[in-house]
């Protein structure tokens, strides 16, 4: 794969605007009897997943830099990831509390950020002793909720973005191995675990 190309993939799929672009599909793809909110409240639970999952994450990275506590915002080096990782799960577990202490949310939102949250902090384990592939787990993740959600809702059309979350996945997997940021084993060992927990719910009552 081209270098370019394979940049580009792996920053439009970073694991941190993978939240966002999850519940941008579940508010606005998912037929409008699924979720019952009006357009600016869909806006603000999108604003408010955007800035807990991505914005302040990569805020405190970049302050991480400037510190001198990490080497660069791309995170090459494993050593690098254990500061951002753990900002990361923490702006994941409080979104997750907000969405499960505010009534005003629906309970598949919490659901799904809690799981989101638990491969935050298992990555940030295993990134302890070994450099697994974030974006394998994110994206594993995603598709497997994906594949839930298609199980649970089959009037929502959900058929179409599973197939291409499919194509997404192999093609962004494929530029990680080309840019040389992870071997096979870190990349596939990511992409099951992240696809396992995003099927942990099945048979969670929604």
């Amino acid at each position: 794969m081209n270098p370019r190309l394979a940049t580009v993939l792996s920053v439009l799929f970073h694991p941190l605007l993978l939240p966002t672009y999850l519940f941008s599909l579940l508010l606005y793809y998912l037929p409008a009897e699924v979720f019952s909110y009006p357009p600016e409240g869909r806006r603000l639970i999108v604003l408010l997943v955007f800035i807990l999952t991505f914005l302040l994450p990569v805020l405190g990275t970049m302050l991480l830099q400037q510190a001198g506590l990490v080497t660069s915002v791309t995170l090459d080096a494993r050593t690098d990831r254990r500061w951002p990782l753990l900002i990361s799960a923490t702006c994941y577990t409080v979104l997750t509390v907000v969405f499960y202490r505010i009534s005003f949310f629906d309970s598949l939102f919490y659901l799904m950020m809690g799981v989101i949250t638990v491969s935050v902090y298992l990555t940030l384990v295993i990134n302890q002793f070994w450099k697994i592939s974030a974006h394998g787990i994110g994206l594993g993740g995603t598709l497997g909720i994906l594949v839930l959600l298609h199980a649970w809702l089959p009037e929502a059309y959900l058929l179409l973005p599973v197939a291409l979350g499919c194509v997404i996945c192999g093609a962004v997997l494929s530029a990680r191995l080309a840019l040389g940021a992870h071997n096979t084993k870190q990349v596939y060992t990511g992409f099951a675990l992240g696809f396992l927990l995003g099927v942990c719910l099945w048979g969670t009552p929604f």
